[in-house]
């Protein structure tokens, strides 16, 4: 069964290729993708990896967790089910008569 890992505290730099080869060597790898801003294009210095096989996600997940990668300490845990948040609509919406 296949176990989704959140990365967090990445390298600003880091693109998906890169996380994909960190975690290469504990097992295969389905997924790596880096989260990006979607109006800067930029990291947002977090991102997913899937990996295929469990016991090599908890294997990657105890040994990379605070491993320093491009100066930075990573922060890993296996990742949360997403919570689907109610979305504000901000100004209160309904229509304005023109006069």
């Amino acid at each position: 069964m296949s176990k989704k890992i959140y990365v967090g505290n990445l390298s600003f730099d880091t693109n998906d290729d890169q996380l994909n080869q960190i975690f290469a060597p504990f097992g295969t790898v389905s997924s790596a993708r880096v989260i990006k801003d979607k109006y800067t294009d930029r990291s947002r210095g977090f991102g997913f990896v899937e990996m295929d096989n469990a016991a090599e996600a908890d294997k990657a997940i105890a040994e990379l967790n605070g491993k320093n990668v491009n100066g930075r300490d990573l922060n890993i845990n296996e990742a949360k089910p997403r919570e689907d948040k109610p979305r504000g609509g901000g100004y209160g919406g309904g229509s304005r008569e023109r006069y």
